[in-house]
């Protein structure tokens, strides 16, 4: 049974930035500095689209990793679905939705994930607590990039 969480980012820049900015391949290196993630292949620069593939090569828990993401879903600027569809992962599902709110935009991001050969407990106590940190240093390096 795959894993669950969201997480909620409010960033001060409108719905229709935020959402390129999600869909950023340059964003995204940059905000993955930490962990050497890289476009390897598919779309490796500027935005993605609907029915594009993007795969990525990183480091994460001391691992190389290559993992093929396609964009299954898009409508702009409200929400894109980013799933996998090769990689590690027995599944890995990322839906961003974003709403115009006081402030600018809230971001709500709601990951499935399922690892092949981790057991439920071991995905709980470890897969999804770095997932989530690791998805949280994104977003708020997405929003602070936004300001000013």
């Amino acid at each position: 049974m795959p894993s669950v969480f969201r997480l909620v980012t409010h960033a001060q820049a409108s719905p229709e930035v935020l959402f390129d900015a999600s869909l950023s391949i340059d964003a995204h290196v940059d905000s993955m500095a930490g962990a050497r993630e890289r476009a390897i292949a598919g779309v490796t620069s500027g935005l993605i689209g609907l029915g594009e593939t993007v795969t990525w090569r990183a480091r994460h828990f001391g691992v190389w990793f290559t993992m093929t993401s396609r964009v299954s879903e898009l409508e702009r600027p409200h929400r894109f679905v980013d799933e996998q569809v090769r990689g590690p992962f027995r599944v890995f599902r990322h839906v961003h939705e974003f709403e115009e709110d006081a402030a600018g935009t809230r971001m709500t991001d709601e990951i499935t994930v399922g690892s092949p050969v981790l057991g439920a407990l071991v995905e709980r106590l470890v897969l999804v607590p770095y997932l989530r940190r690791l998805i949280r240093r994104r977003n708020d390096h997405l929003a602070e990039s936004l300001i000013g």
